[in-house]
């Protein structure tokens, strides 16, 4: 009867360690899904950023190039690139 006890504490015993460490592995799981969710979150931003920077870059060029043709060619073709700039960008 007395090894019955003991076997049975010690089956309990192991229960509560396996219990534990399910535990401790969901706590991981979640911490690991969470900081999974913030690294995405991280980079789109990152990449929304670097999508208005080029967006703007690229205007600034057009802006540029028309200016410059206009500043430099004058006359009805520069008119005309102004045009086409800004209907077709």
């Amino acid at each position: 009867m007395n090894q019955e006890v003991l076997l049975a504490e010690q089956i309990n015993h192991t229960i509560d360690l396996l219990r534990f460490e399910f535990k401790s592995l969901r706590t991981q799981l979640e911490h690991s899904d969470r900081l999974a969710a913030r690294r995405l979150e991280a980079l789109e931003s990152s990449q929304r950023d670097q999508e208005m920077r080029l967006r703007q870059v690229q205007d600034a060029a057009v802006q540029f190039k028309v200016l410059a043709g206009l500043a430099t060619g004058g006359g009805l073709i520069s008119v005309f690139a102004l045009l086409k700039a800004l209907l077709y960008p």
